[in-house]
């Protein structure tokens, strides 16, 4: 019997915080459903590999759970913006995205890994699928890693990045975690 070719998925998490164990849940649920075809590789951010996935008590469960687990050197190294434009990757998800890395692809600055890679990514029609935290203008609750409450604005000029990136070809914004299936199913599922 031969060996099937698994198809590569770049999964992008930044240093964002809310909602971040759903993100995690929903992507080992994503990769047991297609783990015949598909091997999804973890690249992250300085902020979430050193911070945010340690401070959820997330990181091990994310490196034991995906075993190609890569962090943020600088903005080329991983050298995730090459394998995206050689189309090593079907796609970039990058989930959750941060208002910093929403703002920095919004308006063409590549200084972080990720920033760099959608960037790149896109330049060679490779698609883009991101999951910001500040989807809208509103007043959210989030949940810290000791179960409290903390209460959180949407900026206006936050969620307007978000509107820009929805103008850009090549990138899909996904308003939930929970479309992120949707996306796999699109893409992987069989005929």
């Amino acid at each position: 019997m031969t060996e099937v070719k698994k198809r590569k998925v770049a999964w992008g998490i930044s240093g964002a915080g809310d909602r971040i164990a759903e993100y995690v849940q929903i992507m080992k649920e994503i990769q047991k459903e297609f783990e015949a075809t598909v091997e999804i590789q973890v690249f992250v951010s300085k902020a979430a590999g050193e911070l945010v996935l340690k401070f959820y008590g997330l990181e091990n469960e994310v490196k034991q759970s995906f075993p190609k687990y890569l962090v943020e050197m600088n903005a080329n190294s991983p050298f995730l913006a090459a394998w995206l434009q050689t189309h090593k990757y079907e796609f970039l998800l990058i989930a959750p995205a941060s208002s910093n890395t929403v703002a920095k692809i919004a308006v063409g600055i590549g200084d972080t890994m990720l920033a760099n890679a959608a960037s790149m990514a896109l330049k060679a029609f490779a698609p883009v699928y991101v999951v910001p935290v500040d989807y809208e203008e509103k007043t959210l609750v989030t949940k810290l890693p000791n179960g409290k409450e903390m209460k959180l604005r949407v900026r206006k000029e936050d969620a307007e990045n978000v509107r820009r990136l929805e103008r850009m070809e090549g990138m899909h914004v996904l308003s939930d975690p929970q479309k992120i299936r949707g996306v796999f199913k699109e893409w992987f599922a069989k005929a």
